[in-house]
């Protein structure tokens, strides 16, 4: 009967969260609310909650967590400095005059906004207001254009610098030492939030590249979704062309400033992210759309979200801490170990379980609460830390797309026109939800695809 009550836990705050709950109390009430139950039935060692305010602490003094606010305030900044929109109407100057030509300029600017600011809601909201009227306007099809700019919104999710490799890595490189201390290994080496950024590189690039391809090819068969832009509307942005270059080269250099530190080693993922909100507040401010009022708003948008991050942090970590004190962390290996096909089965069971529960939980709830469970199990396995994390991370991302909690649809929905309907935002995404899993498909057929870059550049093995 013990042996049940750490799947009873996942349950309950799986059900706490779908009634509305916050989820950072969601976790931290449900893990109390049983470790009160286990007091009173004698079932539970009080012992194990001596642990928990050295886990907190860790959590606040963790260096690699500094990223996550630095990160944010980069990508809020960059609201303020209209990159998107000058972006997008050199990229229409290019691209527009095609058959779905827009839409391809919509997928380049969301890239380059992906590799700017790693936020989705950012990302989404601002190509929202920017770019859907205008393909509106052109005669785009309301479901492919609204389902053009949900993806490209979340390829921050997997494009670095994100916010989700972030927190993912940081989840990850615990699971990977606990792994390897339960295969007898005691001289540690570490999977770093610099290792899944290189390893996200190819494959976030993959997903753009199938995405263009999908447009291109929806274009040449029903031209009548995406047509081409008005030439007259095109000449009247002629003299706009000679500009191009000025604004693509501002989110370039701050892409090479904080990739690129990061990649040749000269940075921490840290320090990148201080570099990046450094940069991006210049840029605002030579842009003139930075004054005292912008700041506050700024400040106060990144200091709610770090809030939200950190409080559920906390609460993932008293429900993990709950959850292996009852032995959860035995019951799942056990689970999988006396599984059929082994590492195979095990790990197509966890990506199934995590693309569902996309479809009811934020990709924080699923990064803190499950990740922690089968992380150290598979990789105890054998699996290899940079694949798994990248193979989660891309799983993520379709949990911003499938309704009816997918966020990159709220955030749309707010911003869109009323006469561009809900069930035209669900039918615009399921292609790209479609082609995310062929890329998933694609990493677990070819690992090498995620794995071969950081083994060139760190020795990652």
């Amino acid at each position: 009967m013990e042996a049940l009550i750490p799947l009873l836990m996942f349950v309950v705050v799986c059900l706490v969260l779908l009634l509305g709950y916050p989820v950072a109390f969601s976790l931290a009430g449900t893990a109390l609310l049983f470790v009160s139950g286990g007091i009173v039935a004698g079932i539970f060692d009080t012992s194990f909650l001596t642990a928990l305010p050295s886990r907190l602490y860790g959590t606040m003094v963790n260096e690699t967590l500094m990223a996550v606010p630095l990160f944010v305030l980069m990508g809020v900044m960059l609201e303020k400095s209209k990159i998107a929109e000058n972006l997008l109407e050199g990229m229409a100057l290019i691209f527009g005059r095609f058959p779905g030509g827009l839409g391809i300029s919509v997928t380049i600017v969301g890239m380059l906004l992906a590799a700017s600011t790693g936020i989705v809601g950012a990302t989404v909201v601002t190509m929202g207001l920017i770019s859907l009227p205008t393909m509106l306007k052109q005669n785009y099809s309301p479901s492919l254009a609204t389902g053009t700019i949900c993806a490209t919104g979340t390829l921050g999710q997997i494009i670095p610098p994100s916010i989700a490799l972030v927190l993912l890595g940081d989840v990850l490189s615990s699971a990977y030492q606990q792994a390897q201390l339960s295969l007898g290994l005691y001289s540690l080496k570490t999977v770093s939030v610099g290792d899944l950024f290189v390893g996200a590189l190819i494959p976030g690039l993959l997903l753009v590249f199938f995405y263009v391809v999908f447009q291109f090819i929806l274009a040449l068969i029903k031209p009548e979704t995406s047509p081409a832009v008005d030439k007259q509307a095109l000449q009247k942005n002629v003299n706009r062309t000679n500009s191009l270059f000025t604004h693509l080269v501002p989110p370039l250099l701050l892409i090479f400033a904080v990739l690129g530190s990061i990649l040749a080693g000269i940075a921490t993922p840290t320090e990148a992210a201080g570099v990046g909100a450094l940069g991006a507040t210049l840029l605002a401010l030579t842009k003139k759309q930075l004054n005292l009022k912008q700041l506050a708003e700024v400040v106060q948008s990144t200091t709610k979200v770090t809030c939200m991050v950190f409080m559920i942090l906390i609460g993932a970590s008293v429900f993990s801490l709950v959850f292996r004190a009852y032995g959860g962390d035995e019951v799942i290996h056990s689970f999988f170990s006396t599984m059929p096909g082994g590492v195979f089965t095990a790990t197509l069971i966890v990506m199934i379980v995590i693309f569902l529960l996309g479809f009811i939980l934020d990709f924080i709830e699923i990064t803190f609460v499950v990740v922690p469970i089968v992380g150290p199990v598979l990789l105890a396995m054998g699996l290899h830390p940079v694949w798994l994390g990248v193979m989660i991370a891309v799983n993520l991302q379709t949990s911003f797309l499938t309704p009816p909690f997918g966020f990159a649809l709220f955030y749309l929905r707010g911003v869109a026109p009323n006469h561009v309907k809900t069930i035209q935002i669900y039918k615009g995404v399921a292609p790209y939800i479609l082609i995310q899993l062929l890329v998933l498909i694609i990493l677990a057929c070819w690992p090498k695809i995620v794995t071969w870059l950081p083994e060139q550049m760190y020795g990652v093995q």
